[in-house]
């Protein structure tokens, strides 16, 4: 399976942790065949021979050191595998958690971040069975029996014959029942994911909910999705438990085929005890690393489900970083005076038709460009392309004449400040959530950008001011200074373009009037591309597109646009003069 050589392939990786795992466990395993032979010779000594514990005690201190020194084994190679698990795990949640923002938001607008969320976090930790335990055991399973075959053939050529035939049996059942297991443990991961994003939903519209008095009803609903989730996991043990019995007894089945004709040879003198004791000793070894491979392959079943999961992620093509020619950097000037979008069409993976089709403008510098049009006609989606979040299936994008593509993303995003309509804040302090754009800013630069805002008064009417650590989605902050959070971002960031979803589209008019002054001071001398929602913000832009399902349709000023009487006019008359 894929996902199987991808696993085996992230393990490769770290290989000097896993061959060490191996080779330390496979150490602990060869001492175990020294401690049988040391044993049965002490107890052919006593019981056989009848020496005194004096005459054996030569033997007994080596016994004693292969016993510590197994131990230690034992101990180093679960520090290994451990280690190992801990390499694989931060370096799997590092390449996941970059390829996701190397996606972007062309690719998350269509999944679920509590699935997502629950993918990096918990997922990845579910492999953690599979890389210390599973992985090592398999290579053990193979090796340790091939030791001990090794070693009983030479003594007797019927028991050996009898664990060489009888050793398949445990791989086979182990087999059968874990396709049940692997079955059980999907359903687990499924409900997992759903229930993690139906409980962060119901998170996230709690206020809603009580404002509606549906929360008790939704808590209800809660609790049989999480009752869901229990069965699964129930269901999930309960094939686990058998897969356990049933190794076990084939195991045991085994073992007592072996000491019954041992025992009846030795009955008969056809073996010595010697030599018949060592072999008993050896049969339940020689069978415990097939078993501890079965019980193990169950306890990291789970990474496996989510290994599906994130291997389908990170195979999932991303932009391609392009390679900066010395022209392109020069050709490219800061700030850049003109961007063109030349026919460009693009289509959202999985969904069918394009989100914009064939769409030519212009953008220069100082002029202020406001996108309108219905929900879901493409506004979004140019301003994410102009973002660079997603690149053209068709046409081009070119800044000063130079292609959009041939730019890194790290230099071109430098010249772009982005305010969302929703912007998103995270567990910190203000100054840091204001810092996101611009990490080693100054506390003063910070300030100063807040002041821009029009947040400055409001953070210092705080207790701890700028050390005020607000929760995600701002729960200190309303709708308004909010908004004004993040044009202090875009202030502090004092990027040359500018791309707006027009923030006062859901205010009341005292925030609104606040924030539009903050906006006419920072969209002052920039390019600017604005997602507009209301007539104010339309009337004065330089540049006004209309777009009708992913086309342009009309462009031009508010007055030519509204004296041509067509879809502009008929917009701005849907919304009653106040809206567009």
């Amino acid at each position: 399976m894929n996902f199987d050589r991808n696993l085996l392939n992230t393990a490769r990786r770290e290989w000097l942790a896993l061959a060490l795992t191996i080779l330390l466990s496979l150490l602990g395993g060869l001492t175990i065949l020294l401690q049988a032979r040391q044993l049965s010779a002490i107890l052919s000594a006593v019981f056989i021979d009848g020496q005194a514990r004096s005459a054996v005690t030569s033997l007994l201190v080596p016994l004693l050191l292969i016993l510590i020194v197994r131990a230690l084994l034992a101990w180093l190679a679960e520090a290994s595998a451990g280690t190992l698990a801990i390499q694989v795990k931060e370096s799997l949640r590092s390449q996941l958690v970059n390829h996701l923002f190397r996606l972007g938001p062309a690719y998350t607008r269509g999944e679920n971040s509590a699935e997502l969320a629950n993918t990096t976090l918990q997922g990845i930790e579910n492999l953690d069975a599979y890389f210390s335990q599973y992985l090592p055991q398999a290579a053990l399973a193979g090796l340790i029996p091939l030791a001990v075959l090794a070693v009983v053939f030479p003594l007797d050529w019927l028991s050996g014959l009898i664990l060489l035939l009888t050793a398949p049996l445990i791989p086979i059942f182990m087999i059968l029942i874990g396709k049940a297991s692997e079955a059980a443990t999907r359903r687990q991961w499924n409900a997992l994911s759903r229930l993690s994003a139906y409980f962060l939903d119901t998170l996230q519209g709690l206020r809603e909910l009580k404002l509606l008095g549906q929360s008790e009803r939704r808590a209800v609903k809660v609790g049989e999705a999480a009752d869901q989730y229990r069965l699964t996991t129930m269901n999930v043990l309960r094939v686990t438990f058998l897969s356990a019995l049933v190794l076990e007894m084939v195991g045991t089945i085994s073992t007592a085929v072996v000491a019954v004709q041992i025992g009846l040879r030795l009955l008969h003198g056809g073996l010595g005890f010697e030599q018949a004791f060592f072999i008993l000793l050896l049969t339940p070894e020689f069978y415990l690393p097939l078993r501890l491979l079965g019980q193990r392959f169950h306890a990291g079943a789970s990474g496996i489900t989510a290994a599906r999961r994130i291997y389908a992620i990170l195979q999932t093509p991303a932009l391609l970083e392009p390679a900066v020619t010395v022209e392109n950097q020069a050709n490219l000037s800061i700030p850049p005076q003109t961007i063109a979008f030349q026919n460009v069409s693009f289509a959202y993976p999985g969904q069918a038709g394009l989100a914009v089709e064939d769409v030519s403008f212009s953008l220069r510098r100082g002029e202020l460009t406001a996108l309108v049009g219905a929900t879901g006609a493409g506004k979004s989606t140019l301003a994410h392309l102009l973002l660079r979040f997603a690149l053209p299936v068709s046409g081009q994008i070119l800044v000063d004449g130079v292609p959009l593509e041939t730019i890194t993303t790290e230099l071109w995003r430098k010249q772009i400040a982005w305010v969302p309509q929703q912007p998103v804040l995270f567990q910190g302090t203000i100054t840091e959530n204001i810092g996101l754009g611009k990490p080693l800013a100054s506390l003063a630069e910070i300030q100063r950008a807040a002041q821009q805002a029009s947040l400055d008064q409001r953070i210092a009417a705080l207790p701890a001011g700028y050390d005020t650590v607000l929760g995600e989605f701002g729960a200190r902050l309303s709708g308004g200074e909010l908004q004004r959070l993040a044009l202090a971002r875009a202030f502090l960031m004092d990027a040359p373009i500018l791309v707006l979803d027009e923030p006062s589209g859901h205010l009341d008019p005292a925030s609104e009037a606040l924030l539009e002054e903050s906006v006419r001071r920072l969209c002052a001398g920039r390019t600017v591309l604005i997602i507009a929602h209301r007539l104010p913000t339309v009337y004065r832009a330089d540049q006004i597109l209309v777009l009708d399902h992913g086309r342009i349709v009309e462009s031009g000023t508010h007055p030519t646009l509204t004296a041509a009487n067509g879809v502009y006019a008929r917009l701005v008359n849907a919304y009653g003069g106040s809206r567009a």
